[in-house]
């Protein structure tokens, strides 16, 4: 078997955390989380829905982001990712700004119903492909969507898990903060702790993320990843080798 790639195991990692949901929602611009959706359909028992933002031919909706979020409301989108300019151990997300909000360093283009979504979608699996001091922060500049809320709001979402090139880490809503589950090979504890802005727990041990296995692998390869190219044509061909189709 061909050497396993990075992007393969994170693939990997968010299968497993999908497992046995009906209906995996994905946003724009998520070719990793998007190839896991497609996975769970091939490898599932109960092979669920797969919605994407991006994608007219994988898409259960025709309006668009009102469809969304009534889906959300309604308790008919089981799994959703997030990402952000910044992410706390409190698992809150800042899509806004960085620095003041009146005079930013830095304007991002802005939540739009990630609060919302956070509240209502009950696997909220948060994914950054940059894991920086940067990016992983202590404490937020702004809050776009908190992590957890007051025992008096109803919330049926949250984050479960951060998914990062470095690890993989749970997140534990009773004590809001964050576990490391597992460090991805090729990489160690030191390099995530340097890396790592905020305070998390972890075992004495921290074992290391299992490899994909091989029928996965077989299908991602042979299946999945041909689909991918129609719709991330950028991403298929750095991490599968699959040209980019020239325009007709």
């Amino acid at each position: 078997m061909s050497t396993i790639k990075p992007e393969e195991v994170l693939i990997d990692v968010v299968l497993r955390l999908i497992a046995g949901a009906r209906h995996v929602a994905v946003g724009a611009n998520s070719p990793i989380p998007a190839a896991a959706a497609f996975l769970a359909q091939l490898m599932s028992p109960d092979a669920p829905s797969v919605s994407l933002q991006q994608s007219p031919e994988h898409n259960l909706w025709t309006d668009g982001g009102r469809e969304l979020f009534d889906s959300a409301g309604q308790g008919r989108i089981d799994v959703f990712f997030f990402s952000g300019a910044q992410i706390d151990g409190s698992g809150n997300i800042n899509l806004n700004v960085i620095g003041e909000y009146a005079h930013p360093k830095a304007r991002f283009p802005g939540a739009y119903g990630s609060a919302y979504l956070y509240f209502m979608v009950p696997r909220i699996i948060l994914f950054r492909l940059e894991h920086s001091r940067r990016t992983l922060v202590e404490k937020v500049d702004f809050i776009s969507a908190p992590g957890v809320s007051p025992p008096n709001v109803f919330r049926r979402g949250g984050p479960i898990a951060l998914v990062t090139p470095l690890c993989h880490f749970g997140f534990d809503k009773a004590r809001a903060r964050f576990r490391l589950e597992t460090i991805h090979p090729g990489h160690g504890l030191d390099e995530v702790l340097d890396n790592t802005g905020f305070a998390f727990d972890r075992p004495e041990h921290v074992p290391e993320t299992p490899a994909p296995p091989a029928e996965m692998l077989r299908l991602l390869r042979g299946t999945v990843a041909p689909q991918l190219a129609a719709i991330y044509p950028k991403f298929a061909e750095t991490v599968f080798g699959i040209p980019v189709a020239a325009p007709a």
